[in-house]
């Protein structure tokens, strides 16, 4: 997703290129039109990209673009991107204070759903008209069009909503894997997070409840706390509380109606992950996925000594890299997800479509305090 020029393997000058855009037809709907631009002849394969030439505030390095598109190669396919949301760590990379950083220029956006325009003659598991997501991080989802190695997307089921598909691939992954592989979680078991109005928190509390597990919802205070908390509960949230009522008695009797929590789902440090942790059971686990507080987490003694809790983190990031070698349990999960799409019973978080030409006003929002619905850029 970076600019050449590049003299290493093809894989690795595909994705030095500074995204593999063109300008397109308006009518995207034909699968037989042509991806390119014929005004100015065969050459003119260039598109629309956010792209960033050095770090810092989003609002002032990233530009819309025109970018060149590279040949399609036999084993790469042309996609159309259709949308593509704005994430924290999307912020955090272009600010330079995410964990990997790519080489600039880059594109930003990590996340998306694209359709598949044109297939390399080698490609096998993927055809004209399917719906791909990236399977790893750093693949520049703010743009227009892209060429891309079959290996680097996966397939969805092209019958889901538009906007779960674009958000399904970083927030319902984390939740899913949070809440699979660090305690055996049951039906009637519980689980306590707190951030619980971000895009993991609405994921967690609707496969939570799909499997049979009570959620205590932990968010902070606000004028709207009370519509919030009847949204987080329509989608299947068991209890809802502010961060504050977690050091007052009625959290004591919130445990005679529900058992104490054996997870703990931490997304933003500090104070809060502390208060989370006084209330696991003995031998919970608390997972630690964010720090919006920007905070360290402080473990007392006590918890470790006497309740014997287990503190853990979580990237689902390095996750996906760590299963990437035959593929089949990131295949597993979404066809898992999916599955819980089509039944109604996970839905996209709250989103506001913006148009790609919009982007820095949906920038400006996304980066807000108490931002209640996610950015999603619409190409």
């Amino acid at each position: 997703m970076w600019l050449p020029l590049c003299s290493t393997s093809r894989t690795a000058c595909r994705r030095s290129y500074a995204a593999a855009l063109l300008k397109c037809p308006r009518h995207w709907g034909n699968a037989n039109a042509s991806v390119f631009s014929h005004s100015a002849g065969p050459a003119a394969r260039t598109s629309k990209a956010l792209l960033f030439r050095k770090h810092g505030d989003p609002s002032h390095v990233v530009q819309l673009e025109d970018v060149e598109l590279p040949p399609i190669g036999p084993t790469d396919v042309l996609v159309k991107m259709l949308a593509a949301p704005i994430n924290p760590s999307d912020i955090n990379m272009i600010q330079g204070t995410y964990a990997i950083l790519p080489d600039l220029p880059a594109v930003g956006g990590n996340e998306g759903v694209a359709q598949i325009v044109e297939v390399g003659g080698q490609v096998t598991s993927l055809k004209a008209g399917d719906w791909v997501i990236p399977k790893d991080a750093g693949l520049g989802t703010w743009r227009t069009v892209a060429v891309l190695a079959e290996d680097d997307v996966i397939s969805l089921p092209n019958d889901i909503p538009l906007l779960s598909a674009a958000t399904l691939g970083v927030n319902p992954c984390t939740a899913f894997r949070m809440l699979s592989d660090f305690e055996d979680l049951k039906p009637g078991d519980s689980v306590i997070q707190n951030a619980a109005n971000s895009g993991v928190g609405q994921a967690v509390i609707q496969i939570a409840a799909a499997r049979g597990i009570s959620t205590i919802n932990v968010v902070r205070d606000r004028p709207e706390f009370t519509q919030l908390s009847d949204r987080l509960k329509a989608m299947g949230g068991t209890h809802v509380i502010k961060e504050e009522v977690l050091r007052r008695p009625e959290m004591k009797e919130l445990f005679k109606i529900c058992p104490k929590p054996k997870l703990a789902l931490n997304g933003v440090g500090g104070n809060s992950a502390t208060e989370l942790l006084r209330h696991l059971q003995y031998g919970g686990s608390m997972v630690t996925y964010g720090g919006m507080a920007k905070k360290p987490v402080t473990v007392p003694v006590s918890a470790l000594i006497f309740k014997d809790v287990k503190v853990r983190g979580f990237w689902v990031t390095q996750w996906k890299r760590d299963h990437s070698s035959d593929g089949k349990a990131f295949r597993a999960m979404l066809d898992e997800l999916c599955l819980l799409v089509q039944q109604g019973q996970l839905t996209a978080p709250a989103c506001t479509e913006v148009g790609l030409q919009d982007y820095s006003e949906a920038l400006d929002t996304a980066m807000q305090p108490f931002t209640s619905a996610k950015q999603v850029l619409i190409m």
